[in-house]
């Protein structure tokens, strides 16, 4: 009527309107005292509309601010990143090492696995040590050693008093810059490059397995057997140890405090934590419980509104839209994806087996000597590269499976641009996993040929360039896949706002993949960290989270269990939240990497942001079992729905609760690179991602096979194996692990914590047999999740054959 017209309303009258708050809008619509039935719905309709376009602006500036601050300290980084030094020479003009010996150390260390094989500045695996603190306490030793022998005594005999000023005296030593912008030299003192050529003399045994303590070193630290350096190139590794040494306790120009903010925890160098420290923990904490107040007020005066507003306008639908839904060619093409996304998974958890093993027994699986053909730099290259790949091809194979569906029609070429992709990520599968083998085995030694086709050595981002292009290409072609398909749904007025959402999540996957292409062969640590984190936080946490968020709201439009301005609303808020926090959240990985204050204090609060939603699961449990229990048919749908219910329950256990566990700047100062971050990446990547991903393939599955002739007691069977699983994992080992390693931290310096005497000491090695239990019960969850999988598949479709009544007389195979 065109008393209720927005198009004849003024801006006050219109935001009036939008203002209006009744406890019950159902009651409202049977209300004809004042306004008629259906003016009640174009009311109500129009409000929907005036906020979501309001929400769009929210966004819309929020992303703008959010990436602008990303990208601008992006840019602070490149300038405040540790110098590597054109030469490191002595008082007396002697070369130590140079600049090409760093950036070839660098390279070299890449390729014997990287991050994978022990970490740099607290980035990387658990076994091996952390090469940049065991580099800075064993040379700090040797100082203090030669600094003693100058009075003819040892430093550990002397008296505490004594020891202390000897503390000072080394202090002042090797926290002072000697650097020179002008020559871009580094000079050390004649009994500090001393001491240097000691600890050097340890790595190069180290790597070349010269001396019998080397050797048990080697094992100590699961290293390959054979795989050793020659005697140049240990120099070169050494030369890259000392300079990530050195920046981690050398101040700033202008500071006491160094290029690492005094990481890592090292009191006889003096480096503890910082005043900024302590101060942008307790803000994150403030942050933190005020956003979980305006959050929980918000939901609080919210909910009654979105639980009756929910129901469609038509009603709750009377039955699966499926069985009226056409499978195209596509869409079915696509249960390739899930085939092997099914494998990957089942070949991820047992290398997540043998890969935890090694912390035990060094160099192989129960006597099996794995390490000479599958060392653990290897294992856990494989085991972390294929937790992101089998859960992103979950979802691309999602995506692909959903664009016809939601869209409505097949476009042309859709079927042949779906087996492309499928082939090109076998190959890529394939082609970066023999590479990564070759180098990490020393049989791929050019550092050239290695970087584009070996293994870059980078946690996450392990794959050669070639294959890191090529995926970024197929990801692309994903993405005009999924455009093709979405694009008519995409003319609809009524669901356009949501679509889009699914459309800007789509594209920002196949982009973002790309920051990681931002840094090359020899760029400097810090700023490859830096893109390193765009790939990991934004692409996998962020983006792909925004989009099955978003498709999963499509789909219960498309399926009648929800109106379409409640799923807008309900996706574009969330959106806001999780990137407000998150896209600045992405500088809490980066506190310690080279970085200047102001990451710390931006990573700090806005990754306490990331927290806040996590806090009201609960409302979302509750209004998605009401949403997923409208009708019988609706059964199909149960084990689905329980999947995405497990990610609630993980989203709030491993990102919230792990995750802000380690995330304040003072907490991660300590646990850094330790099992607190093992039992964080385990709950959050699996509990959340994994278990979306499974719940994606099983809601697919369910146009792809016929639920009626699922092996549901298996897939029951095989859900409760693998939380019960993860969560024995989590809380019998890996938090123990992690809190003890905390503790040894706390009481002495993070060397020790991650040293080979502490990580084979009686209690760590009892703890990690502890993990048995739990994988034990989650390899055989994974295990029947494949079965019922392949059984799924395999069953052929029944037909029900309907008599005029509407009674099931027949079922017929087809």
């Amino acid at each position: 009527p065109a008393a209720v017209a927005p198009r004849r309303r003024s801006l006050l009258i219109q935001f009036a309107i939008l203002l209006i708050r009744d406890k019950s809008r159902a009651a409202q619509r049977r209300d004809n005292s004042g306004i008629g039935c259906d003016e009640g719905f174009q009311v109500a309709h129009y409000q929907a509309q005036f906020s979501i376009r309001r929400l769009w602006a929210v966004f819309g500036a929020s992303m703008l601010v959010m990436f602008g601050t990303l990208l601008y300290y992006g840019g602070q980084i490149y300038q405040a990143a540790p110098p590597i030094p054109a030469r490191v020479v002595t008082a007396d003009g002697q070369t130590v090492y140079t600049q090409a010996q760093i950036e070839r150390g660098q390279n070299l260390w890449q390729a014997m696995g990287g991050m994978q094989q022990g970490s740099i500045w607290g980035h990387g695996s658990y076994v091996a040590p952390d090469w940049s603190a065991d580099w800075l306490h064993r040379e700090a030793l040797e100082l203090l050693d030669l600094i003693a022998a100058a009075d003819g005594g040892r430093y550990a005999a002397l008296a505490p008093p004594e020891q202390a000023r000897l503390q000072a005296l080394l202090r002042q030593e090797m926290r002072t810059n000697t650097f020179d912008a002008g020559t871009r030299e580094i000079t050390l003192s004649g009994r500090r490059a001393a001491a240097v050529a000691t600890v050097a003399a340890h790595f190069r045994d180290l790597f070349g397995a010269v001396t019998p303590a080397a050797r048990q070193l080697r094992i100590d630290y699961a290293f390959p057997v054979h795989a050793t350096l020659s005697g140049e190139e240990a120099d070169a590794v050494s030369a890259f140890f000392f300079w990530t040494a050195w920046a981690a306790t050398t101040d700033r120009p202008g500071t006491d405090i160094t290029y690492t903010s005094n990481w890592p925890h090292e009191p006889l160098v003096g480096n503890t934590p910082t005043g900024a420290l302590f101060l942008w923990t307790f803000m994150s904490i403030f942050v933190l419980l005020g956003g979980i107040g305006a959050l929980v007020w918000y939901y609080a005066r919210e909910f009654d509104i979105w639980r009756q507003d929910g129901e469609p306008e038509g009603g709750f639908a009377r039955q699966d839209f499926m069985e009226a839904t056409t499978i195209t060619p596509s869409m079915r093409a696509t249960a390739l994806f899930f085939l092997v996304v099914t494998a990957l998974f089942v070949v991820q958890v047992g290398l997540g087996v043998v890969t935890a093993h090694y912390a035990v027994e060094g160099q192989g699986l129960y006597g099996l000597p794995l390490s000479e053909y599958f060392p653990y730099a290897v294992t856990r290259t494989w085991h972390t590269q294929l937790a992101v790949l089998w859960i992103a091809v979950a979802w691309l194979g999602a995506g692909l499976y959903v664009a016809p569906l939601l869209g409505g029609r097949e476009p042309r070429f859709q079927l042949a641009g779906v087996i492309f992709l499928f082939l090109s990520l076998l190959l890529i599968v394939v082609g970066s996993f023999a590479g990564e083998w070759l180098a990490i085995n020393r049989v791929i030694t050019n550092l050239v040929t290695n970087f584009w086709f070996g293994h870059q050595g980078y946690e996450y981002v392990d794959l050669g360039r070639f294959w890191q292009i090529y995926l970024f290409i197929g990801l692309l072609l994903w993405v005009v896949l999924v455009l093709r398909g979405l694009w008519p749904a995409l003319q609809q007025p009524q669901t356009r706002s949501l679509f889009l959402l699914v459309i800007i999540a789509t594209v920002s996957i196949g982009l973002l993949f790309g920051a990681g292409l931002m840094y090359g062969q020899h760029t400097h640590i810090s700023i490859m960290e830096y893109w390193r984190w765009w790939v990991v936080h934004l692409w996998v946490e962020g983006v792909f989270e925004v989009f099955a968020t978003a498709v999963v709201a499509a789909l219960f439009v498309r399926m009648g269990l929800v109106r379409v301005s409640v799923a807008t609303t309900s996706v574009l808020v969330a959106t806001i939240i999780f990137l407000g926090g998150g896209v600045l959240g992405t500088f809490h990985h980066l506190y310690f990497s080279g970085t200047p204050i102001a990451v710390i204090a931006l990573g700090s609060v806005f990754s306490a942001l990331e927290v806040v939603p996590l806090v009201v699961v609960g409302f979302e449990a509750y209004a998605r079992r009401r949403v997923e229990h409208q009708a019988d048919w609706q059964r199909v749908y149960h084990w689905p729905f329980m999947f995405f219910a497990a990610v609630l329950v993980w989203n709030l256990i491993g990102a919230g609760l792990f995750g802000f566990l380690i995330n304040p700047p003072l907490a991660l100062y300590y646990m850094q690179g330790l099992n607190t971050t093992a039992t964080h990446a385990h709950a959050a990547l699996f509990g959340v991602y994994g278990m979306l991903g499974l719940g994606l393939t099983l809601f697919c599955m369910r146009g792809l096979t016929d639920p009626r002739r699922w092996n549901t007691r298996l897939l029951g069977f095989s859900f409760w194996c693998l939380n019960i699983g993860l969560a024995a994992m989590v809380f019998i080992s890996l938090l123990p692990q992690g809190l003890l390693q905390a503790y040894a931290s706390f009481s002495h310096d993070y060397a020790y914590a991650r040293s080979a005497e502490f990580i084979h000491s009686p209690l760590m090695q009892a703890l990690v047999w502890a993990r048995v239990p739990g994988d034990v019960v989650f390899g055989v969850g994974a295990l029947g999740f494949a079965t019922f999988v392949v059984q799924a598949f395999l069953r052929p479709r029944a037909a029900v054959v309907v008599a005029g009544d509407g009674a099931a007389v027949a079922e017929v195979r087809r």
